[in-house]
């Protein structure tokens, strides 16, 4: 067994070892709306359920070079975002979002995705996606003391939209969904074998 200290690596070093390790990850395409109305787009590997009492979910949003991307900047101006789940469908159109682009672009347009109106919140979301989630900042944390490295959001979901074709019973058929998830470099991952282990009473 190999024994590492992190303080001992670099940041890209730490960096490899965690998404090296923590797969497969579910991915956020996330959209927010910047103080000029332009409509961001990006996906984030660094996201989770937090609570179902009130549903709750959980973005970390790394800083470049010190400076918050334009989705976490966005978050803490009007402190509202949408999360989509990335499918096998729209994979390909969500990684075209992952381009670096000036604020005053929407990657939105780049990929040529299609918006549509949210219900509770200011954000639009995207067509494309089965699954999405209308979201309001309940908190967020910079990360890393004086010179924070990312932000952690916390975002409760004030309106889920589902496609009706994956939805029944109350319940998402994950092979409807055919979510992708992250592994590391430009790897991702298809819904493989699905199995059941009964939990001890």
């Amino acid at each position: 067994m190999i024994s590492i200290d992190p303080k001992q690596n670099s940041e890209r070093d730490n960096y490899k070892l965690l998404i090296g390790s923590i797969i497969p990850r579910p991915i956020a395409f996330v959209t927010t709306q910047s103080e000029d109305r332009i409509v961001n787009g990006a996906p984030f590997s660094y996201f989770n359920i937090v609570s179902s009492n009130p549903p709750m979910v959980s973005l970390a949003i790394q800083r470049s070079g010190g400076q918050v991307k334009d989705t976490a900047r966005n978050i803490y101006n009007n402190q509202q975002f949408v999360v989509h789940i990335v499918d096998d469908e729209n994979v390909a159109k969500i990684n075209e979002t992952a381009a670096s682009l000036p604020a005053s672009e929407s990657e939105i347009e780049l990929a040529n995705l299609t918006l549509v109106p949210s219900e509770n919140v200011s954000v639009p979301g995207v067509k494309e996606a089965k699954v999405r989630m209308e979201c309001r900042l309940v908190q967020a944390i910079p990360l890393g003391g004086e010179e924070p490295g990312s932000d952690l959001f916390i975002g409760e979901v004030v309106r889920f939209h589902l496609d009706e074709a994956i939805y029944e019973d109350g319940r998402i058929d994950p092979r409807g969904l055919n979510a992708v998830s992250r592994l590391a470099g430009n790897s991702y991952a298809k819904i493989g074998d699905i199995f059941s282990i009964e939990r001890p009473k």
